[in-house]
């Protein structure tokens, strides 16, 4: 009778304290590294698991997926790597770190991270019936030093500084500043992203032809906060001779057909006042005529530089067109005023033959 006292106490006592070892031993959870984890472009990422309370995770089934869970990125099983159900992008680019396995804690590193690694991660433990799992989040981030500052003419007035940058994730912050570092409103601001998702920033700036000092080119990774900036000097009116080169020009032509004309015309009336000839008398409103029409041509021609010089920034054909309009109008500027002289030269020509053919002859009084 004491026999079976003994036994059924036992028995409670198993009973009981079943049900507490098996769930002690069953219940667990999963802590992961918390928080974004930065991860460089083209280099490698390593996410840890732990289970907790620590205990061996040799023969339980552990899993790394990203959205789906019946599509692994690592799949770890009975102490085998099961590669046919994982991922096939994954399975040269993955590696389970088990020294810590024992413990409960594993790590799974990422060979060659790229853009398409960004995002979240499920870390996956089950044993039996039961499983537990916990995310961790990637921000894969890339940044570039390879910027670059062109300078390209746009018109008489303005010059356009364009900024380009290549190799950025995510899509960085762009700003000009000026020598004091006072933000300056771009043109215009484009992106685009080449076959490895990356950023391709492109940004223009119109400056006058009085913008002193220098200006720079700002690229921040709103993840790391890593800036990178590129400047270019700009000597003020220096980069501006274009326009002044031509004027000078465009004066100097002036000045040598003007001169001579009213040179000719002096000269042609002096001497035809000596001799008593008449073949000067329409002279002064001939000179007239074409020194007030040279001016119009060349009033013209100003006006429609200054309407034409401004080329939409959007034509594709931007840069060559805003030079061709400049110059193609200056050429054109100067050939009038040459041909202005070369008629003005002429025409003084033939009227001094015709003058000397039409003049009566002179009588020598010194005969009689």
């Amino acid at each position: 009778m004491e026999t079976m006292k003994v036994f059924l106490c036992r028995l409670f006592v198993v009973l009981y304290l079943l049900p507490v070892i098996t769930r002690s031993s069953e219940q667990f959870r999963v802590n992961s590294l918390k928080g974004p984890i930065v991860a460089p472009f083209g280099g490698e990422v390593e996410l840890s698991c732990q289970l907790s309370p620590p205990q061996s995770a040799q023969h339980m089934e552990i899993r790394w997926f990203r959205n789906r869970y019946t599509q692994p990125i690592y799949l770890y099983e009975k102490g085998k790597i099961l590669y046919g159900e994982m991922t096939p992008m994954y399975v040269e680019r993955t590696e389970l770190l088990k020294d810590a396995i024992e413990e409960g804690k594993v790590t799974l590193r990422i060979f060659n991270v790229d853009v398409d690694d960004d995002g979240q991660y499920h870390c996956f433990f089950r044993d039996g019936d039961f499983s537990e799992e916990d995310i961790t989040e990637v921000k894969v981030t890339a940044t570039s030093s390879d910027t670059q500052i062109l300078v390209l003419p746009s018109n008489i007035d303005d010059l356009r500084v364009e900024c380009n940058s290549g190799g950025w994730f995510p899509q960085p912050q762009m700003e000009w500043r000026d020598s004091q570092g006072k933000v300056l409103p771009p043109a215009s601001k484009s992106h685009s992203q080449d076959t490895d998702k990356l950023f391709n920033m492109k940004m223009t700036l119109f400056l006058s032809n009085t913008h002193p000092g220098d200006v720079t080119c700002y690229l921040r990774n709103p993840l790391t906060g890593q800036e990178e900036k590129t400047n270019i000097v700009l000597p003020g009116r220096k980069m501006f001779l274009q326009m002044t080169i031509w004027l000078v020009i465009l004066l100097t032509f002036l000045i040598i057909s003007i001169f001579p004309i009213i040179y000719i015309h002096v000269t042609t009336r002096i001497k035809g006042n000596r001799e008593g000839r008449c073949c000067s008398k329409n002279s002064q409103l001939v000179v007239k005529i074409i020194i007030i029409s040279s001016l119009v041509v060349n009033i013209i021609l100003g006006t429609c530089l200054s309407i034409y010089q401004k080329v939409p920034a959007s034509d594709p054909l931007f840069e060559m067109n805003a030079v061709w309009i400049c110059d193609m109008i200056m050429i054109l500027c100067i050939l009038m005023v040459f041909i202005t002289m070369i008629i003005s030269l002429i025409y003084f020509k033939v009227k001094g033959l015709l003058c000397r053919v039409n003049s009566p002859p002179t009588l020598d009084w010194s005969l009689y």
